[in-house]
């Protein structure tokens, strides 16, 4: 069975990831974890017992909190929760716990919130990035603004480098979803032209699901942020998916350029992000 790790700061803009995931559950068989990472101070003048037995009452509040909180989402939703799991851990470092976690219990996505409140908006958005950036584990960002309704289309943005494998991720996604595949890619004239008989062997494995191409003129009048938004307005997708190598790549020069976070804050789409192998 499929495992999310569902995230949350507990702001209402942190709401959005779990409505999507508790959405994904609800076409498909998915066990949910939903995880909150917090951090208790540790004054200097107490001992391991005393700290110990702090740290025992205080994650018991957070723990109680979490599951009201998660409650809050489903009763919203009119859904009943079934087979979930709620977990807590205490560490400074956010990113890095749930990227731990997430790894550690072989989960197949990572699903947070683009950004939280006002007053965690600098640092969850940093931690959306970083999981992007740097987990191993499948990230899917979801804005805030981002309301139920069915999963039913998927657009697949590729580079075509390593289409039979990222093909494959992307149709185990959306299968069980019984999503829609729409495959863009960006044409320029620099490019090296693509076997197209490659390309539609490795869509051909997938027939059942419908896969439809899209080779898209890039405009160089405009930036590739602008380029995409107008694909997505073309396509209107549930979700978005890419591939990145977390170094230098395709979807680094989008998103971790100067214009990557304005660009995370305005987007309306869940985003779905697989690591290159």
């Amino acid at each position: 069975m499929n495992k999310i790790l569902v995230t949350t700061d507990f702001s209402s803009n942190s709401k959005a990831g779990l409505r999507f995931a508790i959405q994904m559950e609800s076409q498909h068989n998915y066990s949910l974890t939903f995880f909150h990472s917090y951090h208790l101070l540790r004054p200097t003048k107490w001992n391991d017992k005393v700290y110990e037995s702090f740290e025992k009452i205080e994650s018991a509040k957070i723990k109680r909190k979490l599951c009201t909180f998660v409650d809050s989402v489903y009763k919203s939703m009119d859904i009943t929760p079934t087979d979930i799991e709620y977990v807590i851990k205490n560490s400074f470092v956010t990113d890095s716990n749930i990227m731990q976690f997430a790894a550690q219990n072989r989960f197949s996505f990572i699903c947070i919130s683009r950004r939280g409140n006002a007053k965690h908006k600098k640092i969850f958005g940093t931690n959306t990035s970083n999981l992007i950036d740097q987990s191993k584990v499948p990230v899917i960002a979801v804005p805030p603004t981002y309301r139920r309704k069915p999963i039913s289309k998927v657009l697949y943005a590729s580079d075509l480098s390593a289409i039979e494998k990222e093909v494959k991720k992307v149709a185990d996604f959306a299968k069980p979803l019984k999503a829609k595949i729409e495959l863009l890619h960006f044409k320029a004239p620099s490019d090296i032209l693509e076997d197209p008989k490659r390309v539609q062997k490795a869509v051909k494995k997938f027939s059942d699901l419908d896969i439809k191409l899209g080779f898209d003129d890039f405009d160089f009048a405009q930036t590739l942020i602008v380029n995409l938004q107008k694909a997505i307005k073309k396509s209107k997708p549930s979700i978005v998916i890419m591939f990145t190598e977390q170094n230098r790549s395709f979807f680094q020069k989008l998103f971790l350029s100067n214009n990557s976070v304005e660009y995370s804050f305005q987007a309306t789409i869940p985003l779905l992000v697989f690591p290159k192998v």
